[in-house]
């Protein structure tokens, strides 16, 4: 990917016309950070009580839009744009993208309309995952990359744990001895975390050592034990949360992980935000398996703490970063963002740590903690939004198409 030095781009004529379509990227990032502020702005007045989600619960409704609407369209967004990468074969630009990007905002909308059949309202939200799915499978067989194969398969077992969710809206789960609806949202949450290993195991060494000229420690043994851990303990988990083996696989996990990422650091990218912002963000999942092993041997006001440190935590803070880095690099841009979206970083991490450590060690607060998470967590998408929507909107500063 060639980058132009700032000179050479202050020296180009304003960019013309609009290309909110030329790349995965750009709808579903744009549309990721519009709909993390207004979501959370929504979710608020839910808790205020001024607001009704409607056919879903407000818990189940929160949790649904935030990985199905907010975490799946980053989701979307970056394989779309690394599939291109990794392949070479061009992935849906234009017309055909545009498309995929209006089944996604369908499923958003489909919720809000009044007196809109429940039966209706899950296939036109269940529609999109198998169409990404779809949409990258073809390029990645095609170039016979299966290395790169269990990522559409994880979008068909996210579309599995999204029909969880909507069976019990349509009440074909009652009777049932657990709430379908919990299980599609823990199963999605996990299947988004093993995502994020796998991608962040891949890009945040990668990206340090590109940017500091450094060399990560990789241990061939952790890394076996990266993925062997991580879907033992969340499968423990979505099979018995309180359970001695689930706490033991669990701070197994999370011991490998702080290993692993111990072997990433190097004190150079506290000066740079976009390596720190990442770095940080994998820390929550260490984090957020630690939480997991205290709520399974006992500690049960751990278990909101561990769901939320890898939400609000490990996804939040990531999805953050890496649109921030991604959106830089497939623009042409050099690989430095605005002054102020340091303070985006600052307000996503706050957010997390509000989220997460309050309710835990303060449940006293727990109303004024949730209160002041979702505002960091709008100020730091609106921040996003406000200063990566003319990039995104506009075409490459380098003329070239993507």
């Amino acid at each position: 990917m060639a980058l132009l030095p700032i000179e050479d781009l202050q020296k180009r004529p304003p960019l013309i016309g609009w290309a909110p379509f030329a790349l995965g990227f750009r709808p579903f990032f744009l549309a990721a950070g519009v709909y993390a502020v207004v979501l959370m702005a929504l979710w608020l007045l839910v808790l205020r009580g001024s607001l009704e989600p409607g056919m879903l619960s407000p818990l189940v409704w929160h949790g649904h839009e935030m990985l199905f609407g907010f975490t799946v369209a980053v989701i979307a967004g970056f394989l779309l744009t690394a599939a291109q990468n990794w392949t070479g074969i061009r992935t849906p630009s234009g017309t055909p993208l545009a498309a995929l990007f209006l089944v996604w905002l369908a499923g958003r909308l489909a919720f809000l309309v009044p007196g809109l059949p429940a039966g209706l309202v899950a296939l036109v939200d269940l529609a999109f995952l198998p169409a990404v799915a779809l949409t990258l499978a073809v390029p990645i067989l095609k170039a016979r990359q299966l290395h790169n194969a269990p990522f559409p398969l994880m979008l068909l077992v996210l579309t599995a744990a999204n029909a969880l969710v909507h069976l019990e809206a349509l009440g074909w789960t009652t009777g049932w001895a657990f709430s379908s609806a919990s299980l599609g949202l823990h199963l999605a949450t996990y299947v988004v975390v093993t995502m994020v290993v796998v991608m962040g195991g891949r890009v945040i060494p990668s990206f340090t050592d590109n940017k500091l000229r450094t060399r990560a420690r990789r241990w061939k043994t952790i890394e076996i034990l990266v993925p062997v851990t991580t879907l033992g303990a969340l499968l423990a988990a979505l099979i018995a949360s309180d359970s001695y083996i689930t706490a033991l696989l669990a701070a197994t996990a999370a011991t490998v992980h702080v290993i692993r990422l111990a072997g990433w650091y190097t004190p150079q990218y506290w000066s740079v935000p976009l390596l720190w912002i990442l770095h940080l963000g994998y820390a929550w999942i260490a984090l957020g398996f630690a939480l997991l092993a205290l709520s399974a041997a006992g500690f049960s006001t751990a278990a909101v703490s561990s769901l939320h440190a890898f939400t609000a935590g490990g996804i939040g803070v990531l999805t953050l970063g890496m649109m921030a880095r991604v959106s830089l690099g497939h623009t042409g841009r050099m690989l430095e963002p605005a002054p102020v979206m340091t303070r985006a970083f600052v307000a996503i991490n706050l957010a997390a740590l509000l989220r997460v450590a309050l309710p835990l060690l303060f449940p006293g607060v727990y109303m004024q903690s949730m209160m002041a998470a979702g505002l960091a967590w709008v100020i730091a998408f609106a921040l996003f939004v406000v200063i990566y929507a003319p990039m995104l909107l506009r075409p490459r500063v380098d003329g070239k198409p993507g």
